[in-house]
């Protein structure tokens, strides 16, 4: 595993020149029982999938009582952003919008132009690159400037604003660390009566085409999350004293039966545990940045059914969330976003960016055809819980 330091940057009042606002940018989810249909359509539209099969997923929500956890956990992320950066000496305003639910992302687009922002600059609650958890995004950007210009009368194919967005930052140090941290956490919940737990770091699934397009961003959506695993395997192993035998596991399948998604599912992989022996796991969401549906339900509430059915000890592991690393980090990389667009206009280097791993940075500026989506591929109900797979 190797380390690359981040560059010292000064932080001062114009640290994030030339952008004059930051975006939160998220999934979105409802606040209530009567948004989370229409939520869903917008999640799905396009796709052509009927009401009967949204409903069954629509229950998730309604066993929570209709409202997503990521819209409070979105906020409380913000405010750290907000108290992070003024800790620096910078202010600047902190913006959200989500793709599938209000705050839209066009309405917080609009509000900062508005507000006189002409340059924005994006840091999506997706930590890895994939078409959903990144070109997606890029995609939804140009789709809500486009409506923003409608609004303010720009001139047609003329934006009234730039966004650019902050690189997958999965591998980044604070991201990694912040994973250590709750891996470490869990394992101190652990029943010490229970044999040493194995390791299981659990992540949205994708379909098998969203995984091979993600190739094209230098490391498949696979292999981005096996790097993080083997990173945070190793600081855990240091800090607690003892090896950790770990699997890379999916959870949140959505598609036809038919379309191949990334396996095994968190559920079919603890019935082979239990039946090889294993009496005792941790289980780790490296693929979520909070506990949002995916987590609650998927996690907390099927795939512990499955670990106490089978009599297997379970204890789930935090996710980044709002953990001092995390948001110190996020912060790191919007100060690098910045000193890159800087270098690049002057016709200069990009600034190299800190990783952990074996994987080098990945580009701040994606490469043409990016994990560009299969056309006619059906991608289900992907994410529809809450948020962005691995997001």
């Amino acid at each position: 595993m190797s380390v690359t330091p981040p560059t010292t940057t000064t932080a001062t009042a114009d640290a994030l020149a030339p952008y004059d606002a930051v975006l939160l940018a998220s999934f979105g989810g409802p606040n209530g029982h009567d948004d989370v249909m229409p939520f869903l359509r917008n999640v799905t539209a396009g796709k052509g999938i009927p009401d009967e099969r949204l409903a069954v997923v629509a229950e998730h929500y309604h066993h929570f009582g209709g409202a997503s956890p990521i819209n409070g956990q979105n906020l409380a992320l913000r405010a750290a952003l907000v108290d992070e950066l003024a800790r620096r000496g910078i202010d600047v305003p902190v913006l959200w919008g989500n793709r599938n639910w209000e705050p839209y992302t066009a309405d917080a687009l609009a509000q900062a132009h508005a507000d006189g922002a002409r340059r924005v600059l994006a840091l999506v609650t997706s930590a890895y690159s994939s078409y959903s958890g990144c070109r997606q995004y890029r995609e939804h950007f140009w789709s809500s400037l486009e409506e923003v210009g409608a609004q303010v009368g720009a001139v047609p194919g003329e934006h009234p604003l730039e966004i650019d967005k902050v690189r997958s930052y999965f591998n980044h140090p604070g991201f990694v660390e912040a994973g250590t941290d709750a891996v470490v956490e869990a394992y101190a919940q652990a029943d010490p009566a229970a044999a040493w737990p194995r390791l299981l770091f659990v992540t949205h699934s994708i379909p098998d085409t969203m995984e091979e397009a993600s190739q094209v961003a230098g490391a498949s959506y696979r292999a981005q999350h096996l790097d993080v695993a083997r990173s945070i395997a190793a600081a855990a192993t240091r800090r607690l004293g003892r090896p950790l035998e770990w699997d890379l596991v999916y959870c949140s399948r959505s598609g036809p039966p038919h379309q191949p998604w990334l396996e095994p599912d968190v559920n079919d992989h603890l019935r082979a545990l239990h039946a090889a022996g294993t009496t005792s796991v941790v289980m780790a969401p490296i693929g979520f940045v909070s506990d949002h549906m995916e987590v609650a339900f998927d996690l907390d509430t099927e795939a512990m059914a499955t670990a106490a059915e089978l009599g297997v000890h379970a204890v789930r592991a935090g996710t980044v969330g709002t953990r001092e690393p995390f948001v110190r980090g996020l912060v790191d990389l919007l100060l690098e976003r910045a000193a890159t667009r800087r270098a690049l206009d002057a016709g200069a280097e990009p600034v190299p960016g800190a990783t952990v791993g074996d994987l080098p940075p990945f580009r701040s500026v994606c490469a043409p055809g990016c994990c560009r989506q299969r056309a006619g591929v059906d991608s289900g109900v992907l994410a529809a819980c809450s948020a962005d797979p691995a997001s």
